[in-house]
């Protein structure tokens, strides 16, 4: 069923994105048990079978309602204050909820399913919701350290380059396409941001000049998440643009291998999406200083663009360089 995002005009001027380790840490954890979110994710799943058996991730898979729809509390994941915020620095924010609040979203959570607030944890975590939001702030950085904070980089480069290529999106052609391209499951009509979540009823949010925070997500596709609660930031988290190729290391053809030097051709096929420097680099396991010169070379050839988006130069490819990285054959 719908939730209906009632715009009024202040609200157009407060829309902002953001990029949250903390949420893609509970997302990862839910897409453990949601076997349809695992198509994209097969080689990052096998390679993590060893890591998520030490773990004991049953506090928050309680609170994680599956496979038939629920809520999961949202002071575990509490819309980002900052485009970026580090990981150690929200997850303090998850520590300092207020008890009360944790106790009515715990409360709500464990409703959505038959037993767990009978069960003895659920009783436990009642009882005292400033040590359950201890126990799921610990599980939660034991997650992060086993099954993200490796692969942050290649996260964040592929995140940080959905939230410019939007950026570049909303400045060229308007909020509307910005909204009608973000899922199949967000509608724009009328002042009203329509989403397609799993929840079972419609609900109705007038966000009251709170403006929306749209935060991309590598793990939540095919939903999209949304529906917080009245006290937090109006939030979206929806799928971001190039998940499909993720996990899989890029392959040089052969012929442009034997044209550019391999390393020069590596870093030409890798930018399937903008990167900076340091993003290649961590991907392609070279050093920072090797990709900035294949870079320059590349960009000198007209294969590649430039451009600063924040603190950071984003690379991607030119016509030219998009033509030339899909031609070749591929190794086997």
């Amino acid at each position: 069923m719908p939730l209906d995002m009632r715009f009024g005009a202040e609200d157009l001027l407060r829309i902002r994105f953001a990029i949250s380790p903390l949420c893609e840490t509970h997302e990862a954890v839910r897409t453990l048990l949601r076997t349809d979110r695992h198509g994209y994710h097969l080689p990052w799943l096998r390679r993590m079978r060893a890591a998520v058996a030490g773990l004991d991730l049953s506090a928050l898979w309680l609170l994680m309602p599956s496979p038939n729809p629920g809520y999961t509390p949202d002071f575990l994941g509490p819309p980002p204050q900052s485009s970026l915020a580090p990981f150690e620095e929200e997850l303090a924010r998850v520590r300092a909820t207020d008890p009360a609040i944790a106790h009515a979203e715990l409360a709500k959570s464990l409703a959505c399913t038959p037993g767990a607030a009978e069960s003895p944890r659920g009783r436990a975590m009642l009882a005292d919701p400033a040590a359950a939001v201890q126990e799921l702030a610990d599980v939660t950085e034991l997650a992060w350290r086993a099954l993200l904070e490796a692969d942050w980089p290649r996260l964040r480069a592929l995140l940080e380059a959905e939230v410019a290529y939007r950026s570049r999106q909303l400045a060229g052609e308007g909020l509307e396409k910005l909204f009608a391209d973000l899922s199949p499951r967000i509608t724009w009509s009328d002042g009203t941001l329509t989403v397609r979540t799993r929840a079972r009823f419609l609900q109705i949010q007038d966000l009251d000049g709170r403006g929306v925070l749209l935060m991309p997500s590598v793990f939540v596709w095919p939903d999209v998440v949304s529906a917080y609660e009245p006290h937090w930031q109006p939030t979206v988290i929806y799928p971001a643009r190039g998940i499909g190729g993720l996990w899989h290391e890029p392959r040089t053809g052969r012929a442009l291998a034997r044209l550019l030097g391999v390393n020069r051709a590596a870093v030409l096929t890798a930018l399937d999406e903008p990167a900076s420097t340091t993003a290649l680099a961590h991907r392609l396991g070279l050093a920072p200083s090797s990709v900035s010169a294949q870079l320059s070379v590349l960009r000198d050839a007209g294969l590649l663009t430039s451009r600063r988006h924040g603190h950071q130069v984003l690379y991607e490819r030119t016509p030219l360089g998009i033509a030339l990285s899909a031609g070749g054959p591929r190794p086997g």
